[in-house]
């Protein structure tokens, strides 16, 4: 896993800003951050868009070149931000236009659901799913599949897991 560069983070942080909104009152509507490949799984839900596939609104588009750029500070940014949920959606195994990146990034995101675990966000809360160009149905199926999961389990409210205790004063 590379280093972060400050202006990426900079640059990521401000479009998270921009993705989610405060709620204010009302009934519950989770905020999903998807980070989207750019080869397929962007390709996937312009597909959705472009076929009429209905799919949430509550799914917000970061588009990057690859899951494997997926950095793991990137995810928790989007929880800091409000979301209460984050996809991650790239190309099929040995479909990436990077070699095997999107290989790393299923090897990543196992250490990202335990890192979670920690800070007591719940696995549910961060999927990983793999969706081709071709796939919008797909597209639209996974994401409203998530928006059902966060639904089920309410808005992010972190709970204090054992590292985070043990690191308290």
């Amino acid at each position: 896993m590379s280093i972060l560069e400050e202006e990426d983070a900079a640059a990521v942080e401000a479009w998270l800003e921009t993705l989610l909104p405060r709620q204010r009152g009302g009934a519950f509507e989770p905020r999903i951050v998807a980070f989207v490949c750019n080869w397929c799984a962007y390709a996937g839900a312009d597909k959705a868009g472009t076929s009429q596939t209905p799919y949430p609104a509550n799914v917000r588009l970061v588009r990057v070149m690859c899951s494997g750029r997926v950095d793991p500070q990137f995810v928790l940014m989007a929880y800091d931000e409000g979301a209460d949920g984050v996809l991650i959606l790239g190309c099929h195994p040995g479909d990436c236009h990077y070699k095997e990146q999107n290989l790393r990034m299923i090897q990543r995101h196992r250490l990202l659901l335990r890192l979670l675990g920690q800070q007591g966000i719940e696995p549910e809360r961060c999927r990983l799913d793999f969706v081709s160009a071709a796939e919008g149905e797909k597209f639209a199926r996974v994401a409203s599949e998530m928006t059902e999961a966060i639904k089920r389990l309410g808005p992010l409210r972190p709970k204090r897991g054992p590292a985070a205790r043990e690191g308290d004063v």
